[in-house]
């Protein structure tokens, strides 16, 4: 294994040596725990099939944002890293231009992630990622991914993986996920998540014909918003049916509106005829995040929100590379208003789980932690996507426990299409914790016993808890 600060045993740790042995201790408790990944976006076909990832930049540059949006603000066209299919540089060239601007990567989160893979999933040394080295790095890292030993399922059991969540469509048939539970041999999960977004928004691209494929796809019984309303239970049966514990949805506020029948039978209407305001979509999702709070008391899939970005904000890289790929930004989210209809009559249901995602780091003290601290059915998600980054989860960890305490946590969420980066990410999520839980005890507001049981927890019982896995 290559030395680096990639492997250095107190990456991320206190830099106070009484403190960082501490942490040191508790990271030690929770090190080799199985890693619980209950949202993310690996395709569950590329476990199922198992076959060997294409090349290295298919498989660390083209599909991870966090890499290809960097290397563009900085210059890079997105067609030479292959980004959306785009055939602009070869392979190899693509892996030339990423190794020419390693050095962008210093400091960044992606850059820890992808240091961690080098060293500690490809045995590379994170010194050779340099222009000189291209062909040689590239070429190592071909030979690693054409060995059997890194095909899909070998890594998932090398990482630990015992639970992978992915993302799927309503009307996905779920077959690579039946392919996995059937198979005896795999021990991890690969659970399916129903994600309706594109159901639900009326300014997606093919809304209508979406929403008409799903009517029938139930049985094509009632007609009209009726008709809709039903498919969209029977599709998250089917989904609790192969497996699913949770749904997601990438709503584009936190609103939630509890319309009338014939008010949201009227909105979809318009949704359907192409005839809606943006304020009316708004409003209709917003509705519509209600009737699957509804619907999520009487199934028990917990239910996710991933809100406050605006997606895809640059017409002209959407229309030439399609959605995410680097260009959606967030934007400030008001939880407590919007979430007020949800909660009055689904915050104390029996059995009822919520969990809200942000990237406005101002509403994790002000308004998640306070929800979560009062209704049965909240729990505070992790810092999520430009928040998953070593000092964003210490600011996260410092913002909500005063109100919280540990337990109303959903667990690391690694949110990620990068597959190799997964060991990486819950590792640094895991050492976050105990830096955090080490100055509690060095402060003593806690003693090291109980830290100890806290991370145990806060990696293990935790998702198991939010996800009732």
């Amino acid at each position: 294994m290559p030395s680096s600060i990639a492997n250095h045993p107190d990456r991320l740790l206190p830099a106070d040596p009484g403190v960082r042995d501490i942490a040191r201790r508790l990271h030690a408790a929770v090190e080799t725990l199985p890693i619980i990944s209950p949202h993310g976006h690996v395709d569950a076909a590329v476990i199922a099939d198992d076959e060997p990832f294409p090349d290295p930049t298919a498989l660390l540059i083209s599909p991870d944002h966090y890499v290809t949006r960097l290397l563009h603000a900085s210059g890079v066209p997105l067609d030479q890293l292959r980004v959306g299919g785009s055939t602009g540089a070869s392979p190899q060239e693509a892996w030339r231009t990423f190794c020419r601007n390693w050095r962008l990567f210093d400091g960044t989160a992606s850059g820890y992630w992808l240091r961690q893979e080098f060293v500690e999933v490809f045995g590379l040394d994170d010194l050779d990622i340099r222009e000189e080295t291209a062909d040689a790095t590239f070429h190592a890292l071909q030979q690693r991914i054409d060995d059997p030993r890194f095909r899909p399922r070998a890594l998932m059991n090398k990482f630990g993986i015992e639970v992978l969540a992915t993302t799927d469509d309503p009307l996905a048939d779920l077959s690579a996920h039946d392919v996995l539970a059937a198979d005896a041999s795999f021990a991890p999960r690969v659970l399916p998540t129903f994600r309706p977004d594109a159901y639900t928004k009326f300014w997606v691209a093919g809304f209508a014909s979406n929403a008409d494929r799903l009517i029938q796809a139930a049985g094509g019984g009632a007609a009209g918003y009726d008709g809709y309303l039903a498919a969209m239970a029977t599709r998250r049966s089917y989904f609790v049916e192969h497996g699913a514990v949770s749904s997601d949805h990438g709503t584009h506020n936190a609103d939630t509106l509890k319309l009338s029948r014939d008010e949201a039978a009227a909105l979809f209407e318009k949704g359907l005829a192409g005839a809606a305001t943006f304020a009316e979509g708004l409003a209709f999702e917003a509705h519509m995040m209600y009737q699957q709070a509804a619907m999520a008391v009487e199934d028990g899939l917990v239910m996710t929100m991933h809100a406050g970005v605006h997606r895809n904000t640059h017409p002209g890289t959407l229309a030439r590379f399609g959605p995410d790929t680097g260009h959606d930004i967030p934007f400030a989210v008001d939880f407590s208003t919007g979430l007020q209809p949800l909660l009055t009559d689904f915050g104390t249901a029996s059995g009822f789980h919520f969990i809200p995602f942000t990237i406005d780091e101002t509403v994790f003290s002000r308004e998640i932690a306070p929800l979560a601290g009062f209704y049965p059915s909240v729990f505070v998600g992790a810092p999520w996507w430009f928040l998953d980054a070593p000092d964003a989860m210490l600011r996260f960890r410092s913002a909500v426990t005063e109100t919280t305490g540990f337990t109303r946590f959903s667990g690391f969420i690694d949110d990620t299409r990068a597959f190799c980066s997964i060991p990486a990410r819950h590792d640094a999520s895991r050492r976050t914790e105990a830096s955090f839980l080490a100055r509690l005890v060095a402060e003593h507001r806690l003693t090291e016993e109980r830290a100890a049981e806290v991370i145990v927890d806060l990696v293990d019982g935790s998702p198991r808890r939010a996800f009732k896995l």
